[in-house]
């Protein structure tokens, strides 16, 4: 069978239940006493070796198997947890994830796993192991109202109790063709000891089985008594709990979701538990045909520009009758196909809690990652690209923000500090606010650094407000740090963040108070991919201004315009700002001065500008089209656009323009 087919669907499906172990273990760690999330670990686990060794992985599979022997002693109370297993756990679960990260570039996936499988052995070879008797089989909820459902159908449920010789050297064997015998016979709703620990010999001689059936206790016990090597079968009826006793036993959830159990035999990759599917209708679409749908519809909608154009200009109104519906339905066709590249940020804040855990005990440190709003949605163009920024703000956070314990216990804060990211949306922006309650950033060392460095002078230094003084540290290759770390900047400092989400469209902004902690605030658009822009004439030139980026538009008269330093400025609403002429900049040709100046009104961050053009054309959804790699770096043009009419109009950068 070729099994490239599948690689795909391998692919995607094991970095879930990897990211599901992850998580898992999060909320296992700060709560061990609740096995559930061990099970719920297993099931992932149990799910990925199984698909491993389908896909002939056998590194993934082995690795997936050891953990499986750690987790399971765990949930069968047979191994204390403590730091060592949970370390250990951690540890596989990386080093799975840099054999799927192998695998889907095309690698083999292979990776030495020796040292990190002796370690999963020695922990559970340590704890005693204990080899289960069939004394007894405990009756949960689920189990409970799944005989209570095959009861109201007609069934019989067993507890059927198998003793092996004991003189017998097969014993997994021999579970297995009773196994095999009883569903020939039935179903087989659960087992103790578990089918894992059957399947490992970890039992003395005999193993309790319930069993959902329509066959006769004297027709099973022939049938098992068949099997070599079996001493003796006692079968018994499972009671049925009414009504009255289910309602107070059974949670509505449960009860709700149970309607199928199927368990197999041992070797056969046996699930005692089976949940009934979600009702949930989606379908996995690779994103290349994302890209290649949302690539058509740019088309479109520089077609339907054209259309618009030329209705206006027939002035039929049938046309455009016709147009203003057709420019309706696409215009909901928009809205669907940017959702569906819409994407929840918890793709990218799923490895966080994993890496501050790590970092925090690297450096010896307590710190509690809140995660507020992972549901807030960007497009998977925005996710893809703002991934590292924000790891290198948690870095920073952890190593530059939040004190050791010690230090935080004589301040009179809580010894374990707190990073909260926080998600949400706001008109057609993502806001991502990343606050610590740490040290908060100290002016003076900044400004210190900032003189020490050349990046501002003395006389500059004596005008900055609190906030122009924390922005300093996005300055290239400033760091405050006394020596490098591995943890954070690495002496390369924050202008990376700042210059990548610009890049996006976006804004990173500072707050601060010493001794109490920090906070950045990140401003980012929803999609990159089709943009609402103000178009402008210059001479015989068109361009386009991102509306993100525009406050308002004025006409200014020459007698507003003032000088300072060689610079023409206006007074714009009590704030003397600088006015860029955009013909100089972009060495338009033909350009003749008019007698007023029409004066587009730009942000970015707190600081604002005037950029100076021949008119307005008006506003226009465009599709950002990217320069490629031909026009690499071009100043303050971040792409094009195709008009209506054919015309190319470069999209400028208003960020690039404010410094």
């Amino acid at each position: 069978m070729d099994m490239n087919q599948y690689l795909e669907v391998f692919i995607e499906e094991s970095r879930e239940h990897l990211q599901n172990v992850n998580d898992q273990l999060m909320r296992f760690e700060k709560n061990t006493d609740d096995l559930g999330y061990v099970n719920e670990i297993f099931r992932s686990a149990h799910t990925l070796k199984g698909m491993s060794a389908t896909m002939g992985f056998d590194d993934l599979a082995q690795l997936t198997h050891k953990m499986e022997n750690v987790l399971d002693a765990v949930r069968n109370h047979q191994l204390d947890v403590h730091t060592e297993v949970l370390d250990a756990l951690f540890e596989s679960v990386d080093a799975l994830e840099i054999m799927v990260q192998s695998i889907s570039e095309g690698g083999d996936g292979q990776l030495d796993v020796k040292l990190l499988v002796q370690k999963l052995q020695r922990i559970v070879a340590e704890e005693p192991v204990a080899q289960h008797a069939a004394s007894s089989i405990e009756y949960d909820e689920l189990v409970q109202t799944l005989l209570n459902q095959t009861a109201d159908q007609g069934f019989n449920a067993f507890e059927i109790t198998v003793q092996l010789e004991r003189t017998c050297l097969l014993k997994a064997a021999r579970a297995y063709m009773v196994f095999d015998v009883l569903e020939q016979a039935g179903d087989v709703i659960k087992s103790a000891p578990t089918v894992q620990d059957i399947e490992q010999e970890k039992f003395e001689s005999s193993f309790i089985v319930i069993l959902v059936t329509n066959e006769s206790q004297e027709k099973l016990q022939a049938s098992i008594m068949e099997v070599s090597e079996v001493e003796s079968v006692k079968i018994a009826a499972v009671p049925v709990k009414k009504e009255t006793e289910m309602e107070e036993l059974v949670s509505p959830e449960v009860a709700a979701a149970i309607q199928e159990v199927t368990v197999s035999a041992p070797s056969k990759s046996p699930v005692e538990e089976k949940r009934q599917p979600s009702n949930n209708k989606t379908i996995r679409v690779n994103i290349d045909r994302l890209d290649s749908l949302m690539n058509l519809f740019e088309e479109l909608v520089i077609d339907r520009g054209r259309l618009e154009q030329i209705s206006k200009e027939l002035n039929n109104s049938e046309l455009d009758e016709t147009v203003e519906r057709m420019s309706r339905i696409s215009g909901d066709l928009q809205t669907i196909i940017l959702n569906m590249r819409m994407v929840p940020v918890e793709t990218v804040f799923n490895r966080f809690p994993r890496m501050v855990r790590q970092l925090s005990k690297d450096l010896g440190k307590q710190i509690e990652l809140q995660i507020v709003g992972a549901d807030t949605e960007l497009d998977r163009t925005v996710i893809d690209e703002i991934g590292d920024p924000l790891v290198h703000l948690l870095r920073n956070a952890v190593d530059h923000g939040i004190e050791m314990p010690q230090a935080r216990l004589e301040n009179g804060k809580n010894e374990k500090g707190t990073i909260r990211l926080k998600a949400y949306h706001s008109g057609n922006h993502v806001f991502i606010d990343l606050e610590d309650d740490g040290a908060g950033i100290n002016r003076e060392k900044v400004l210190r650094k900032a003189l020490d460095r050349g990046i501002i002078d003395g006389k500059t230094a004596e005008t900055l407000t609190d906030k122009q003084v924390y922005e300093l540290i996005f300055a290239s290759g400033f760091s405050t740090a006394e020596q490098i770390s591995d943890v954070s900047g690495r002496g390369v400092g924050l202008d990376v963040v700042k210059n990548t989400i610009e890049s996006l469209g976006g804004s990173v902004t500072i707050d601060s108070n010493e001794g109490y902690g920090s906070r950045f605030s990140i401003q980012l658009p929803l999609t990159l991919s089709i943009i609402s822009a103000l178009l402008v004439q210059m001479s015989e030139e068109r361009y386009a201004l991102p509306l993100s980026s525009i406050i308002e538009t004025a006409i200014v008269q020459p007698k507003e315009v003032m000088h300072v330093h060689g610079q023409k400025v206006i007074d714009f609403r009590g704030a003397i700002i600088p006015l860029l002429d955009l013909k100089e900049l972009f060495t338009v040709p033909n350009s003749v001065q008019g007698d007023r100046y029409s004066v587009v009104i730009v942000k970015k961050g707190e600081k604002t500008a005037g950029l100076i053009v021949d008119s307005f054309i008006g506003q226009q959804e465009i599709v950002l089209k990217s320069l490629g790699h031909y026009l690499p770096g071009v100043f303050a043009i971040s792409g094009a656009t195709i008009l209506g009419d054919g015309q190319v109009a470069l999209i400028i950068d208003c960020n690039a323009l404010i410094k």
